[in-house]
C-alpha cells in the first residue's frame, strides 16, 4: 500500500496535489510520501518481531536523502552504508554510530580509518585481505573493530544478472568452502573482533526459496565455525525482497519473509541483522515529469518527456518497468513509446505500452521511484541534477534542491595554457 491517489481527478501524494508541486518546483522532480515510508518501515519491523533479537539497518544506497534517513532513524532503523559518504549522511541524519553497518567490496584504508574513529557498529568484510588491513589499522589506533565475514553461498537469486550478488562468479564476499578457514585466521588477529557472518544474494527477489537456500547454507557454516572453536553472535542476512513495479507482479510479503527466517534460524542463538532498502523506499516515491511533445512514430507515437535516463536510470540499465500515469487523466488511453530527451537510444522508458492519453504540456509520473531513483541520477548531457520533495499530510518541502547546469559549470575551470 502507498499514499498516492487521485483526489478530484488529480494525483496526490497524501493530501498534496502533484500538479501544485510541479508548478512550484518544476519538472522533473522526485516526490516522497512520509506516510508510505513510515508504514513500510513499521510493517517490515513488525514482520520480524517474531524473532528473538533483531537489528534492522536501512540500505542507504537505495535512497540516501537526508530527510528519508532522518525519518527512518526516528523509526528505530540503523543504516547499512557502502562508502564514507553514506556513513556521513547516516550519522548526520541521527543514526547512532553503533547502529551503522559498513558493507561494500572496496573500502579504502581512509574509509576504514574514518569508520573506526566514528565508532560504527560492524564492518562487513568482503575478503581476508580487507580483514587483515582493518585489524592493522584498528590496532594502530588502539581500537577493536567488530566485524562479520561476508560469504558468497553460490546461490542463484533468480533476479536480473546486474543485481545478483550471490553466485560464485560475483565479486562479493568470500567463497563458501573457504569461509571457515578465513574466519578462524581473522579471529586470531589483534584489533579485530569477529562476531558473525553476512550474506546478501541479490536485489528484487520474487521468491523466498533462494533466500531460504542461502540462509540454510549459512546456518551450516555457522555451526562448522563454532565447532572449530570460534565465536558467532551475529548473522547478517542482508536484504533483497522485491516490490511490485507493474500490475500482476507478485512478491512475498514481509510476514512470509519473517516466518521463513524464524523457521530457518530457530536454533541459531544469535542477533539477526537485516538491510532492507527497496522494500522500504521503493513505493514511497514518484518522479513527476512533463510531456514535451507527442511525436509521430512508425508503429506507435513517441511521448517525449522532460525526465530522462540521467534522472531515472533503471529502465536504461536494467530494462526496468515503471508505471506511467497522467497526473490529470481524462479517461482515455493509447499505445505509445515513452522516451526522454537525451541523445541516446537507451533513453527509453517504455515501448508499445498502453498508457493514459497525454499531450504536450501534460504532467505524468513514473511510479515506484523511491528506491534507486534520485540516488543514481547524474548530469549527463549537461542537464540539471533532479530535485527531491517530501510530503507529510498536507505539507511538503524541498529536501534536495535542483542543481542547475550553471552551478555545475562554475565548479570547472580551464587550465592556464588554454586561456
Amino acid at each position: 500500500m502507498d499514499h498516492f491517489s487521485y483526489q478530484t481527478g488529480i494525483l496526490h501524494a497524501e493530501d498534496v496535489s502533484l500538479a501544485d508541486v510541479a508548478e512550484a518546483v518544476g519538472t522533473p522532480c522526485y516526490v516522497y510520501s512520509s506516510a508510505t515510508l513510515r508504514r513500510h518501515a513499521r510493517v517490515f519491523a513488525e514482520a520480524l518481531s517474531v524473532l528473538p533479537s533483531v537489528h534492522i539497518a536501512f540500505a542507504v544506497k537505495a535512497n540516501p536523502n537526508l530527510a528519508v534517513l532522518r525519518l527512518l532513524a526516528s523509526e528505530g532503523y540503523g543504516a547499512d552504508v557502502v562508502s564514507a559518504g553514506e556513513m556521513d549522511r547516516a550519522l548526520k541524519a541521527g543514526v547512532a554510530p553503533e547502529h551503522v553497518v559498513f558493507s561494500g567490496v572496496g573500502k579504502t584504508a581512509d574509509e576504514l580509518t574514518r569508520a573506526l574513529q566514528a565508532g560504527i557498529g560492524q564492518f562487513n568484510l568482503e575478503s581476508e585481505e580487507e580483514g587483515v588491513e582493518l585489524a592493522e589499522i584498528a590496532a594502530a589506533l588502539g581500537l577493536t573493530a567488530s566485524a562479520a565475514l561476508r560469504v558468497n553461498p553460490d546461490v542463484d537469486a533468480g533476479t536480473h544478472a546486474k543485481i545478483s550478488t550471490g553466485m560464485a562468479e560475483n565479486k562479493f564476499g568470500v567463497a563458501y568452502d573457504r569461509a571457515a578457514g578465513i574466519y578462524g585466521r581473522l579471529s586470531a588477529l589483534p584489533g579485530l573482533k569477529m562476531r558473525g557472518l553476512a550474506v546478501h544474494i541479490g536485489s528484487q527477489l520474487s521468491r523466498l526459496e533462494p533466500l531460504e537456500d542461502a540462509f540454510t547454507k549459512m546456518g551450516e557454516l555457522m555451526r562448522a565455525i563454532r565447532a572449530q572453536g570460534d565465536t558467532i553472535t551475529h548473522m547478517d542476512l542482508g536484504g533483497g525482497v522485491g516490490v511490485p513495479y507493474k500490475p500482476g507482479d507478485s512478491f512475498p510479503s514481509p510476514q512470509q519473509y519473517g516466518a521463513m527466517v524464524a523457521r530457518v534460524t530457530a536454533d541459531w542463538g544469535v542477533t539477526l541483522m537485516f538491510e532492507p532498502g527497496r522494500i522500504i523506499a521503493g513505493n514511497s516515491g514518484v518522479l513527476i515529469t512533463r510531456v514535451v511533445r507527442v511525436k509521430e512514430g512508425v508503429n506507435a507515437p513517441f511521448v517525449v518527456v522532460d525526465a530522462a535516463m540521467n534522472d531515472l536510470a533503471r529502465p536504461a540499465l536494467y530494462g526496468a518497468w515503471h508505471d506511467f500515469l497522467a497526473v490529470k487523466p481524462d479517461g482515455g488511453t493509447f499505445t505509445a513509446n515513452i522516451v526522454g530527451p537525451i541523445c541516446e537510444s537507451s533513453d527509453t522508458f517504455a515501448m508499445g505500452r498502453q498508457i493514459d492519453t497525454v499531450k504536450a504540456g501534460d504532467l505524468a509520473v513514473f511510479r515506484t521511484a523511491g528506491a534507486y531513483g534520485a540516488t543514481m541520477a547524474n548530469t549527463y548531457n549537461s542537464r540539471a541534477l533532479v530535485p527531491e520533495v517530501m510530503v507529510e499530510g498536507d505539507k511538503w518541502a524541498i529536501v534536495a534542491k535542483r542543481i542547475d547546469p550553471a552551478t555545475i559549470l562554475a565548479a570547472e575551470d580551464v587550465p592556464a595554457w588554454l586561456k
